[in-house]
C-alpha cells in the first residue's frame, strides 16, 4: 500500500489527539485493541504511534475502505517516521459487520474502540456493537465511543441539531442517537457506562464496562 491509497477526513486529524488522550488515561499501558468502523484507517495509526503497548486489530463494514486503513498503517517519512514501513503493533484491517454474530475475530481484546459510527448506521448496530462488545471484551476490558450525542442533561446546539437534520435527510435510519437510550442499549448487553468525556466540537467520549465481571 502507498500514500495514494490513503483516504484522508479533516474530522479524524482534528479529533485524533484528543480522543488519544483521553486513551492513555483510561487504559492501561499495554493491551490488544479492537478498532471497528476504522474508517480512513487515520485514528488507529495514530493511536498505535502514540499507545506503542497495544496492538490494534482495524475494522470496517465497508470493504472499500480496507486498502486506505492498510496504507495508513504503514509509516511514511511525511508521518515523521525515520524509517519507512508497516506499523508493527498494528494488523491487517478485516471486514467486519456489528450487526453480525459471530465476528470475524478471536480471542478476548482489553478494548474496543468505536468513533463516528452510531450516528452514520441504522440503530440495529448500537445494540450489534454492545453485543459483541459483551462477548470479546476481557474481564476488565472497556468499549470507548466518541461522537455527537444527545442528553437529557446538555443543551443540543444549533450545530449539532443541523447535523442530526441533515443526516436524517440523508437516510431515515442515521441520527444523532440519544445518551439515554444508548446506555439502555449498553445494559441490555450487560455493560455499564462508567464514564462520560466530554470532547470538542460538541462530541462525547463513552467509556463502557462490563456491568458484570467474568467469573
Amino acid at each position: 500500500m502507498t500514500v495514494s491509497d490513503r483516504l484522508f477526513s479533516p474530522a479524524a486529524e482534528r479529533n485524533r489527539q484528543p480522543m488519544a488522550d483521553v486513551l492513555r488515561r483510561v487504559l492501561p499501558p499495554e493491551g490488544r485493541a479492537l478498532e471497528i468502523a476504522s474508517g480512513s484507517g487515520q485514528h488507529v495509526a495514530w493511536f498505535a504511534r502514540v499507545l506503542p503497548g497495544w496492538v490494534w486489530q482495524p475494522t470496517d463494514f465497508d470493504a472499500s475502505s480496507l486498502p486506505s486503513i492498510a496504507a495508513w498503517s504503514v509509516a511514511q517519512p511525511e508521518d515523521g517516521a525515520d524509517v519507512a514501513g508497516p506499523l508493527a503493533n498494528v494488523e491487517p484491517p478485516i471486514q467486519l459487520d456489528v450487526c453480525a454474530n459471530p465476528w470475524p475475530v478471536a480471542g478476548e481484546f482489553d478494548a474496543l474502540v468505536c468513533a463516528n459510527m452510531l450516528h452514520i448506521s441504522p440503530w440495529a448496530c448500537c445494540a450489534g456493537l454492545m453485543h459483541g462488545a459483551q462477548r470479546h471484551l476481557a474481564r476488565d476490558g472497556v468499549l470507548v465511543t466518541y461522537g455527537p450525542y444527545l442528553a437529557d442533561d446538555i443543551e443540543t446546539t444549533p450545530s449539532n441539531a443541523a447535523f442530526d437534520a441533515d443526516l436524517r435527510r440523508r437516510n431515515p435510519a442515521w441520527g444523532i442517537r440519544r445518551l439515554e437510550d444508548v446506555v439502555a442499549q449498553a445494559r441490555g448487553a450487560r455493560l455499564r457506562l462508567r464514564e462520560r468525556v466530554a470532547m470538542p466540537a460538541n462530541n462525547l467520549m463513552l467509556v463502557f464496562e462490563r456491568d458484570e465481571p467474568l467469573a
